[in-house]
């Protein structure tokens, strides 16, 4: 078969869920996958032909993503970064929004070799990883309540880029965030997380997709108790960041004023909101005295 054909075959089907331009990224994501093949291939190479071995694993994938089913699950990677990371249903498909919390650590910590840093409720492990790949010294540890997560954050594998810079790898372990008497090991100069912060309520301005195929165990709070996470990592940082360490924690835009109390009470310092690149409120940072 055709390449051509197929990637019209696979933009007409996905198109069915998604808008065309949408559809047809995620079908040249699809053959770059299988094929390795470009986004201009089809179009360069109009000739170019697909093995029907090949055509029947793509179609396979087509009929998931056109099903609902995420494309990052479908082939599983996900872009972050500038990095592929694995990714499967066990843990949150990493966000572009989330760069910015990696990057304002990246800025904050350059130049400061042998940081530590603690990434809570890491999930897939895409700020963990990448803070140790960007911050070459760093000693990072990385927690997280579900074994499933875990064990896709601890099975990244950046063995050639580690080789190349001499980057140490995270440390993965399983802690409860909520459960603040759980020993957690050593003092930090960085604490930095991404916890559940998406209210029960909020489930029907979701897309379908999320819904129905994302750990709801990382994406979901109590209505009742929406910043329990962040009261938790507030505590935490209270026992564990050094004097003069950095807190950077990913929120609910709806409640960036109540976050920033949580920090403000236990008096850390330089509390702020960050907003994001929709000019949204994405992030509270704080600083220990």
């Amino acid at each position: 078969m055709l390449l051509r054909d197929l990637v019209k075959e696979g933009t007409d089907l996905i198109s069915s869920i998604y808008p065309e331009r949408e559809a047809r990224e995620m079908v040249y994501a699809c053959m770059e996958s299988h094929l390795g093949t470009s986004r201009h291939t089809h179009i360069i190479e109009p000739y170019y032909e697909v093995s029907e071995e090949e055509v029947c694993l793509i179609r396979s994938d087509f009929s998931r993503m056109a099903s609902g089913e995420p494309m990052q699950y479908v082939l599983r990677k996900a872009y972050f970064y500038g990095r592929d990371f694995n990714v499967t249903p066990d843990v949150l498909i990493p966000r572009p929004e989330t760069e910015i919390l990696c990057r304002t650590v990246i800025e904050r910590m350059s130049g400061d070799t042998g940081c530590r840093i603690l990434d809570m409720c890491t999930g897939s492990g895409c700020i963990a990883w990448t803070l140790a790949l960007e911050l070459t010294g760093s000693e990072v540890t990385a927690v997280d309540i579900s074994e499933g997560a875990l064990k896709v954050a601890a099975g990244q594998d950046f063995s050639d880029e580690m080789s190349a810079t001499g980057a140490s790898a995270p440390s993965f372990l399983k802690r409860d965030v909520l459960d603040v008497s759980v020993d957690m090991p050593g003092q930090y100069d960085v604490i930095v997380s991404n916890p559940p912060y998406v209210m029960e309520s909020e489930k029907a301005l979701m897309r379908k997709n999320v819904l129905d195929h994302e750990p709801h165990l990382a994406l979901f709070v109590s209505d009742d108790d929406p910043l329990v996470f962040y009261r938790a990592v507030a505590e935490w940082a209270l026992q564990l960041l050094n004097p003069g360490g950095f807190g950077i924690v990913e929120i609910n835009e709806a409640l960036a004023p109540e976050t920033e109390e949580i920090f403000r009470s236990l008096r850390f310092n330089d509390v702020r909101t960050i907003a994001d690149l929709n000019g949204k409120d994405r992030f509270v940072s704080f600083t220990k005295s």
